[in-house]
């Protein structure tokens, strides 16, 4: 599997963005995606996940209630909708895929990873 991440960019605090991460191949719906992020100078943190089907969706608590995690099997592409950023979340976007789930603890066990979108805030 192949990821491509897009939509990062500058924002000013208070906006919004959409991250779109798209897959290749036929199988995308048997995995599991997320989103993690990384600051400069920080590890690469969880960000959001949701399920195969899209049923379940989870989040950081640093960003629950300002971004959504959403898929569309038929367009392979995950998406993550972020309102009300904030200067904290300026990183480099990562979207993640696994056969089995994507969660905080498993972030070294990842099957596939995109190439990263940059998201800066200003404040």
């Amino acid at each position: 599997v192949q990821l491509q991440a897009s939509g990062g960019g500058l924002v000013q605090a208070g906006g919004s963005l959409r991250l779109s991460c798209a897959a290749s191949g036929r199988t995308f719906s048997t995995y599991a995606m997320g989103w993690f992020r990384q600051a400069p100078g920080k590890e690469r943190e969880f960000v959001a996940a949701i399920s195969r089907n899209g049923g379940s969706t989870y989040y950081a608590n640093s960003v629950k209630g300002r971004f959504t995690i959403s898929r569309d099997n038929a367009k392979n592409t995950v998406y993550l909708q972020m309102n009300t950023l904030e200067p904290e979340d300026t990183a480099v976007y990562y979207c993640a895929a696994d056969r089995v789930r994507v969660g905080p603890d498993n972030r070294h066990l990842i099957d596939y990873w995109g190439q990263g979108t940059l998201v800066t805030v200003s404040s």
